[in-house]
């Protein structure tokens, strides 16, 4: 028969009290941080789908967050495409206006003067940018794509700017695993390629030399090839509006991604307040309860058994 003595008593209450203590420390750190898996040992399982979940919430902000930077480079897109049709309504009125016949040739040459600095638009607006990137330059976007000398009259001289040709590489951005989408428009494809009658500058070029030399026929034939760009620069217009609408679908797509798996990844790790609540009350209660019987245990002495 086993004999039990006061040692192996007290070495078994000691233990009994220090489980109760590690399970009441362990529900009041989950308690404190909100957390059921504070280290790897808490839930090893759970803990490989925690960091899975965390990797798959990240890499969907990543996504959102370049989103959120093409449609920035969409919507100045768009914007700088309105002013480009801007400008080319201005020039088709003024065009119309100098094809009067009635026209002296002091009023022509004011209207030369306008058309000049609607050229000088045109360029700003070639050359626009964001977030110091050019945006109609291709993957070159740290080069400006439309340089000119200055002229004689202290403005830029587009003479051969009909020839430039800008970068066509495409700009794309990451919105999800293995999606890329482009993002940029050459500038060749709003404002002309070499060799096409209605590139602007040619526009520019034709429409000012037609405006010195009182050619009105010129200015009357240059009206078809205004219209003409204006619904090339409609076209990429649509296109930029065509790949907003894409990608702010990929943006809802993300957003509703981010949200299941956050609540997955709360599953998995969040503690349950209520419950922790009362699995707490019960533990001090039991803690509470081994120590009562535990003082009664070890204040036991040999006197108390001769008695």
């Amino acid at each position: 028969m086993l004999r039990v003595t006061n040692g192996m008593k007290n070495n078994q209450l000691l233990m009994n009290l220090n489980r109760n203590a590690r399970a009441m420390q362990n529900t009041q750190e989950q308690m404190s941080t909100g957390m059921k898996i504070n280290r790897p040992s808490d839930d090893p399982v759970g803990i490989t789908y925690s960091l899975r979940y965390r990797a798959d919430v990240a890499s969907a902000q990543q996504y959102q967050k370049n989103v959120d930077s093409s449609i920035s480079w969409l919507e100045y897109n768009d914007t700088v495409l309105t002013q480009t049709n801007d400008v080319m309504q201005k020039l088709r009125e003024l065009t119309v206006q100098a094809a009067n016949d009635t026209n002296p040739q002091s009023a022509l040459d004011s209207i030369n003067s306008e058309v000049s600095q609607l050229k000088e638009q045109f360029i700003d607006i070639a050359n626009s940018q964001l977030n110091g990137k050019y945006i109609f330059n291709g993957q070159n976007y740290n080069e400006k794509p439309y340089q000119f000398p200055t002229g004689a009259d202290g403005t830029q001289d587009i003479t051969n700017g009909a020839s430039i040709q800008t970068d066509t590489g495409t700009v794309n951005y990451m919105v999800g695993d293995n999606i890329k989408l482009p993002i940029n428009t050459t500038g060749n494809d709003v404002f002309g390629q070499t060799g096409e009658v209605d590139n602007v500058f040619n526009l520019l070029n034709n429409i000012s030399a037609a405006l010195k030399s009182g050619d009105t026929k010129e200015l009357t034939k240059q009206l078809a090839n205004i219209d003409s760009r204006v619904g090339k620069v409609l076209t990429a217009q649509s296109q930029v509006g065509a790949k907003t609408n894409r990608v702010e679908l990929m943006q809802a797509r993300l957003g509703d991604m981010e949200t299941n798996l956050t609540a997955l990844q709360s599953k998995v790790e969040d503690a349950d307040y209520a419950q922790l609540l009362v699995k707490s009350q019960t533990q001090e209660n039991i803690y509470t309860a081994s120590l009562s019987a535990g003082a009664k245990i070890i204040s036991t002495t040999l006197v108390d058994f001769l008695r």
